[in-house]
């Protein structure tokens, strides 16, 4: 079906812009004006499902620049919260987000979200619609904060909550920049001295005819096989990659590694408390809006990550819903930490589940943190100290056959 692009004037006479899926133009002209819209110029654009070529919105969609980002969302969310707050109708301050949107992906989804609010639907049945932008979580926060006349607050509580899990992996991408930095410039070193340093040592070495030291034959032969099979190097490194990826997806695969991931050395204990903040600050903060309990660990189960820990949630919905406690069946799980688990026996016993899970993730998100702090502070210098021992190795094998040189030489 044609995709036309128009622009027509608004009830409150402002200019405003979008596209409709129609057959003709005559079509999208009596959709704008049944929305009580003026229509001021209707073009039509690509067709759906046909390939579009190259041009600059395919590039912008390759470099991802025409996505809604998690910080876009929240900007959204916590100005939409303000305006209804500041007692603005919906409607109006969907239309005022739009004009005020930076970027073009945002604005098109409020856009579209505007529109059909101004057809009649509620603001949860709206967002729906764009399943890509709005997860899961989103959609039935909001449709509780309708449903409870409190929208404004639920909308604070998701933008707090995204704020919150932004930060943290932020706070994760930027603690891992240094190391990778480090690691990259210091591979391309040892390769650098490994196919280009080292060959003009080996023609001279091997004029002279001198009996070369056992340390300096590893590296020679290191420099050699890389220089010969380079290209196998790299297919191996990435057929493995493709393999393990592949094995990672199915799902014993993903059981057998995400299991890892919670008992290795260091990374364990960080993982399963990045794990477990996100399951308290999701299931606490879709209970302080108002869903129900079994549906928020529903949606609770999408948002974990690794798989055993999800498969626990699973048994804890069903046990709740047949009127066991939660405490008790996480403690069986055996997967949730004991403070954790006391914290929420604690909620459950006094009627504040809530409240206590937004403590459990507060604790965790801190946990975390400095959990962080100390591994990277141990992973920089464990870096450093294998560079160094590995260039170490080469000069020294290096700086040995030199001078065994000059012995036979002397």
């Amino acid at each position: 079906m044609p995709v036309y692009s128009y622009q027509a004037l608004d009830r409150d006479g402002q200019v405003v812009e979008g596209v409709i899926d129609a057959d003709t133009e005559s079509t999208v002209i009596a959709n704008l004006r049944g929305q009580g819209r003026r229509p001021l110029s209707v073009s039509l654009g690509e067709s759906t499902g046909k390939s579009k070529g190259f041009s600059l919105p395919n590039l912008a969609s390759l470099l991802g620049r025409d996505k809604v980002r998690t910080n876009d969302l929240a900007l959204f969310t916590r100005e939409l919260a303000t305006l209804l707050r500041a007692g603005m109708p919906l409607d109006r301050s969907l239309h005022s987000l739009a004009g005020l949107s930076e970027r073009e992906a945002m604005k098109t989804v409020v856009g579209d979200v505007l529109n059909m609010v101004r057809e009649g639907k509620a603001l949860s049945s709206a967002l729906t619609e764009r399943p890509t932008v709005f997860p899961p979580l989103y959609v039935n926060m909001v449709r509780a904060g309708e449903a409870g006349g409190v929208l404004e607050s639920v909308l604070e509580r998701l933008a707090d909550y995204m704020e919150t899990s932004e930060k943290n992996r932020e706070e994760i991408r930027s603690a891992m920049t240094y190391p990778a930095i480090l690691g990259f410039v210091g591979s391309i070193s040892i390769i650098i001295l490994l196919t280009y340093v080292l060959p003009r040592f080996t023609v001279i070495f091997e004029d002279l005819g001198a009996a070369m030291p056992l340390s300096t034959r590893i590296v020679m032969g290191a420099s050699e096989f890389i220089q010969n099979w380079w290209f196998m190097i790299i297919l191996a490194g990435v057929g493995s990659w493709q393999g393990f990826k592949r094995w990672a997806a199915t799902p014993k695969g993903r059981v057998l590694l995400d299991d890892w991931k919670l008992r290795a050395p260091l990374l364990g204990d960080l993982t399963r408390k990045g794990q477990v903040a996100d399951f308290a600050r999701t299931l606490g903060t879709m209970l302080k809006s108002g869903v129900p309990l079994i549906q928020s660990l529903e949606i609770v189960r999408e948002v974990i990550t690794n798989t055993v820990i999800s498969q626990a949630v699973e048994v804890v919905q069903r046990d709740v819903s047949e009127g066991k406690s939660m405490a008790t069946t996480l403690e069986r799980s055996g997967v949730f930490p004991s403070l954790a688990l006391q914290m929420v026996a604690v909620g459950e016993e006094t009627g504040r589940l809530d409240d206590m899970l937004l403590v459990v993730s507060e604790h965790y998100d801190r946990e975390v943190g400095t959990a962080i702090t100390r591994f990277m502070s141990m992973l920089e210098p464990a870096m450093l100290m294998i560079m160094g021992l590995v260039t170490g190795f080469i000069v020294i094998s290096m700086m040995s056959a030199v001078f065994s040189v000059n012995e036979l030489v002397g």
